[in-house]
């Protein structure tokens, strides 16, 4: 079994950007190569502008690399606690905002035509309990009345036409939902950056921030100075001491994948046989995933811990057994692929993004980043290009997480009172 991602371990990188020389100025400096930060410098660098992106690692190593694959529509929270928090037009716009980041990473695919197995297979939700499915079908008209939103209804005497398992209790079909390579997505906009001009160096830490005036900082890195006119910070779950302020707002939850080794054609048309991409009711959810060849993708929150080798293989057994749980015909099924990543999940559970003391950032995708993050970047290029009304969360109150200052102390009492909900609820 490998403790790497499965997406990052068979996808080609655009190339060996370790260790390159920095430029000495640049007017955007990026700080972070996952797909915040890849798609807000291909969007500048169409616009011409001159863009340094710098990443500690390597492209697409942090969360853009370690996720499902799943561009999922819809909210963090449910559509209808989004109407009761922002009001229905507010919420609706939000929501809709999900549907236009999927319609964003297609086009980017499409436009610089990167083979990524991107599809519109749609998006599976599976009730957990019995009250859930009750839930499903309140959300379900809500979302067609106010947002115009096709979603379908699966009652659970139908459970089987979706999912090769009894475990749920009926499900919702949302044919906008899509899945996507990740590895192959991340190495393609590399490739589409590189292509139009935009310097990418990896291995290359910044290790400290000097603003000089307005929006321009000093970018000091293990390479070097960098002085850049507009600076991003596009660091996701991986937000550390180098922005305290973005820190204090983002809750770093780790959330594990195991992959199987490639099923037999039968066991993965009866296992998801319309190859939607599936997450369940529950907070400590489970989601997962049909690979293009033909293995099974299952992750979830097993632990509240971070990522590291010895925790990863204990979340793998944990999600093996909940897997052989859901999928009991999957007990023989060798486990190919182990590994962990962080979720960036803010106070509110939705992305936030603007300026703060002259640097601009977008984060807090909360487990949809492999759409919105895309999406985002293409916003924030409008927004550094000089249109700010393309942003449409500048205005949501970003609250700090009350005793946040450093590495998340609290995430095991947070785990446990969200697994004492989800015996209740």
């Amino acid at each position: 079994m490998k403790l790497v991602s499965y997406w990052l371990d068979t996808a080609k990188p655009a190339g060996d950007f370790r260790r390159t020389e920095p430029p000495a100025r640049a007017d955007v400096v990026i700080v972070g190569a996952g797909l915040t930060g890849l798609s807000t410098a291909l969007h500048l660098s169409r616009q011409g502008a001159q863009v340094a992106l710098l990443e500690a690692h390597t492209v697409g190593w942090g969360a853009s690399g370690r996720n499902g694959g799943m561009a999922t529509p819809g909210l963090a929270i449910s559509f209808g606690a989004g109407v009761k928090r922002y009001g229905t037009e507010r919420a609706t716009a939000m929501f809709r905002s999900y549907n236009d980041a999927i319609d964003t990473l297609e086009d980017v695919v499409t436009t610089e035509g990167i083979d990524c197995s991107f599809s519109r297979t749609g998006r599976l939700t599976l009730a957990s309990k019995p009250a859930h499915y009750q839930s499903f079908q309140a959300s379900a008209a809500l979302m067609r009345e106010l947002a115009g939103q096709d979603v379908r209804l699966v009652p659970p005497a139908r459970i089987r036409e979706e999912i090769g398992s009894d475990h749920y209790h009926g499900a919702m079909v949302d044919p906008l939902g899509a899945g996507v390579h990740v590895g192959r997505l991340t190495a393609g906009l590399a490739a589409a950056v590189s292509t139009n001009g935009v310097s990418i160096h990896e291995e290359c830490q910044v290790t400290g921030l000097t603003r000089r005036s307005g929006y321009q900082h000093d970018v000091h890195t293990e390479l070097g100075t960098i002085r850049g006119d507009q600076v991003v910070i596009a660091t996701s779950g991986y937000t550390g001491g180098l922005t305290p302020w973005l820190r204090r707002r983002i809750v770093p939850i780790g959330s594990f994948i195991i992959v199987t080794e490639p099923l037999d054609q039968s066991v993965v048309d009866e296992l998801l046989p319309h190859r939607r991409v599936a997450s369940d009711s529950k907070n400590l959810l489970y989601y997962f995933r049909i690979t293009p060849d033909n293995r099974l993708l299952f992750g979830g929150r097993a632990r509240f811990a971070l990522s590291a080798p010895a925790s990863d293989i204990k979340s793998g057994r944990i999600l093996r057994r909940a897997m052989t749980t859901v999928f009991p015909q999957l007990a023989g099924a060798r486990v190919d692929y182990c590994w962990g990543g962080l979720v960036d999940m803010s106070l509110d559970q939705m992305v936030h993004a603007g300026e703060r003391d002259g640097l601009f950032y977008s984060v807090g995708y909360s487990g949809h980043g492999v759409q919105m993050a895309t999406h985002m970047g293409k916003v924030l290029a409008q927004v550094l290009g000089g249109e700010p009304a393309a942003n449409p969360w500048q205005d949501l109150p970003f609250r700090a997480v009350p005793g946040h200052f450093g590495p998340p102390w609290f995430l095991p009492p947070v785990g446990a009172y969200y697994k004492f909900l989800d015996l209740v609820r």
